[in-house]
């Protein structure tokens, strides 16, 4: 698992600056007064391209890696990543016109998410076997479609929910970084090293461009990028739970609860002002931290001083997400325990939204030197 780690860093590192220096020149970026600009100057959005090539060339690696004695027992036949790749597939073409036009409108982004999400279903077997609730259980295994659609809504929504977080420097990285290597902790701990390879491949595909990408701002993740790892950390979420009745199904949910709650409370808000739900805007949680928390910056330099704030506000956020993923790794068989932590999140994030919003931030926060 360390030598596939260290190759998908690795090749993640070499190819991320490859396709950084190809584009760099064709000055693809929001326009200058889109809301979810924090930048100045002219950045490269397609460092997805680079964690997809890092992906797959190192799990294509493993038979050379076990040729040499460095890949393990991980059953070769068993990493069914070409059929990963046709999931994959229109969901990351649809990130990847997005970000080289910035014409493809939402509707037609979640149409492409969606037919990934039917793929997976179809030609992964893809389900939410049971909830682990006992008064619903037993209807939720007589209406077997109950537990499809979970997983198509599930490989749908991912995506979109980490390209809502991915506003920062490192902000999304990082979290894709530290879910991918709580799964492949939990895999491993049930035995399952397909899943496990899986996760630990892309967690180290995601540093490499971490190394680009923070704190430097080199190259975004773009659309393509949110959607590479929503979709696979999602399919391996399910299949995690799906193989192994050992492990809770509100253990991914409580692992990623933060994109999800981020994407299910975005969606209210603008419902309640009349606006639509796909309609992007500055009022995140993160944008609401780099607008209130986070101290302006004294540089002469424009583009420094937003990029120096733009690197300040990730961690704040990351602090956020550890409350969540330590009780998940700790607690990933009980349910219960889980359940109360995923609302214990949410209504901590709506307090702490509404903290932010009403400039009532306690001043251990405002005094923080972030």
């Amino acid at each position: 698992m360390v030598s596939l780690a260290v190759l998908a860093f690795a090749l993640s590192l070499v190819v991320t600056l490859v396709v950084r220096r190809a584009f760099v020149r064709l000055h693809m970026n929001y326009a200058p007064d889109a809301p979810q600009r924090f930048h100045i100057g002219h950045v490269p959005r397609m460092g997805g391209l680079g964690v997809l090539a890092a992906w797959v060339l190192a799990l294509a690696a493993l038979p050379l890696l076990q040729w040499a004695d460095l890949g393990g027992n991980i059953d070769w036949l068993g990493v069914r990543w070409s059929l990963w790749l046709l999931v994959l597939l229109p969901a990351f073409i649809g990130g990847v016109l997005e970000d080289l036009t910035q014409r493809l409108t939402v509707r037609w982004r979640l149409l492409m998410t969606l037919i990934s999400g039917l793929l997976a279903a179809c030609l992964l077997d893809l389900s939410v076997p049971r909830l682990d609730l006992a008064w619903f259980d037993p209807l939720w295994t007589a209406w077997p479609w109950l537990g499809v659609g979970l997983a198509v809504l599930a490989v749908t929504g991912l995506p979109h929910a980490f390209n809502i977080i991915d506003g920062y420097n490192g902000l999304a990285g990082v979290v894709a970084l530290v879910v991918c290597l709580a799964l492949a902790h939990v895999a491993l701990q049930v035995g399952d090293r397909e899943l496990a390879a899986m996760a630990i491949a892309l967690a180290g595909a995601t540093g490499g461009f971490l190394v680009w990408n923070y704190p430097r701002g080199l190259i975004f993740a773009g659309d393509a990028g949110a959607y590479l790892w929503g979709l696979l950390i999602a399919v391996i979420s399910l299949l995690l739970v799906q193989r192994h009745p050992i492990v809770s199904p509100w253990f991914p949910l409580l692992l990623l609860i933060y994109p999800v709650w981020e994407t299910l409370f975005s969606i209210y808000r603008k419902l309640w002002r009349g606006d639509s739900p796909g309609m992007a805007d500055a009022l995140h949680l993160h944008q609401l931290v780099y607008r209130r928390l986070v101290r302006s910056v004294l540089h002469e330099d424009e583009a420094k001083n937003m990029l120096a704030r733009n690197n300040r506000t990730s961690p704040y956020l990351w602090s956020f997400i550890v409350l969540t993923v330590v009780p998940a790794v700790l607690f990933w068989r009980y349910s219960w325990v889980l359940l109360a932590f995923c609302v214990l999140f949410a209504v901590s994030y709506v307090v702490a939204y509404v903290a932010l919003v009403r400039f009532k931030v306690p001043r251990v926060f405002q005094r923080g030197k972030f």
